[in-house]
């Protein structure tokens, strides 16, 4: 037995020392290589279960300081190892380090099968993790999926908590099924704008009383900001809450005011906890023209303003819209996390409708 798991020791015990430079990468590659030796072993029939069982056994008696290399911790990296060996994101920057004296370079079993070890340290899996890992391989069902959350943890920084509550409120399913509704303006000036708003916000965090009002969503709001910029995304800063705009002779107040660092704009946030109604947008237009005449610098963009309603019909937003020249556009709340088994229904329909229409 010594003989047959010297070579995924020594794996181990070089990596350890090796995570002292970069803990996490070098941890991450561990797991893959660690998985990827035992996928290969009973790929090829020569461990099967019980041999897995005898690794885990084995490591605790012989290196109890090793943490993590269960018999749960070695089948979760051999589930992270087939998740993604075959994805894009990592074939294209994953390398094999090739030698023939090093044995840290091959480990040959008895059998003479050999596992040349991979370095993905260059790949995206290394800039996360592990328990990021965990969250997303056992809670995604699809490549597409995991991709997903897998680039926006990183770009939005995600702890794993803030991770596990986007897969909740199926962040992915709502954006790949968002049907935002956007002025024409507003796709001009910023021909990505999709990725930065959502069509739709989950505010459950809330627990608004129903019914509510306008007053009510804004001090809740405030209250959790936080978390309502975990659900806007991590660029928007906030400014100030009934933001005061002076027009003549007259005072008017913005309910939410953001910057938005990538886009370089003033953001609005217009609240109505009631249904959609065209005329909200002359109010919504005033404050943006105002905003840009006496607040917005030389530097920045036009302002972007949102209008957040607790319910809308997009047949009447998209007239509300179609000859607005402000860059606005219609978002709705709901105060519950979302059905994400209707979602991926949903969601499944309309690639299966776009597929036998192509």
């Amino acid at each position: 037995m010594e003989q047959r798991f010297a070579g995924i020791i020594d794996l181990i015990k070089e990596s350890r020392n090796n995570a002292i430079k970069s803990v996490n990468k070098e941890l991450i590659n561990l797991y893959w290589n660690v998985g990827g030796y035992i996928r290969q072993k009973l790929s090829a029939s020569e461990w099967g279960d019980k041999t897995v069982d005898e690794l885990a056994i084995y490591i605790k008696n012989n290196n109890p300081e090793l943490k993590g290399f269960d018999r749960r911790g070695l089948y979760r990296m051999m589930q992270f190892y087939e998740t993604y060996a075959s994805q894009s994101i990592v074939s294209s920057a994953r390398t094999y380090i090739h030698g023939v004296d090093n044995q840290s370079d091959k480990i040959v079993s008895s059998l003479g099968t050999q596992f040349e070890i991979q370095d993905i340290r260059n790949t995206i899996l290394t800039q996360l993790s592990w328990t990021h890992h965990r969250t997303i391989f056992s809670r995604c069902k699809t490549d597409e999926e995991r991709e997903f959350y897998l680039k926006i943890s990183i770009k939005e920084n995600y702890t794993v908590r803030e991770l596990e509550r986007q897969i909740s409120a199926g962040l992915f399913e709502r954006t790949m099924i968002g049907n935002t509704t956007l002025s024409t303006t507003l796709k001009e000036i910023h021909s990505d704008i999709n990725k930065t708003f959502k069509d739709n916000y989950i505010f459950e965090f809330l627990n608004l009383p129903e019914p509510h009002n306008e007053s009510d969503l804004q001090k809740g709001l405030i209250k959790q900001i936080k978390k309502f910029i975990l659900e806007l995304g991590k660029d928007f800063l906030f400014i100030d809450e009934e933001y005061k705009i002076q027009v003549g002779n007259s005072d008017f107040f913005v309910d939410l005011l953001f910057y938005h660092r990538g886009l370089q704009c003033l953001v609005v946030f217009e609240l109505k906890a009631d249904k959609f109604k065209p005329e909200h947008l002359g109010q919504l237009n005033f404050y943006l023209e105002a905003l840009d005449r006496t607040v917005k610098k030389e530097n920045e963009k036009p302002s972007i303003g949102i209008l957040l309603c607790k319910d809308k019909d997009n047949e009447v937003v998209e007239y509300a819209l179609s000859r607005s020249l402000s860059p606005t556009m219609v978002s709705e709340y709901k105060l519950q996390l979302p059905d994400k088994d209707m979602l991926q229904r949903k969601l499944h329909e309309i690639f299966a409708n776009e597929s036998s229409n192509q």
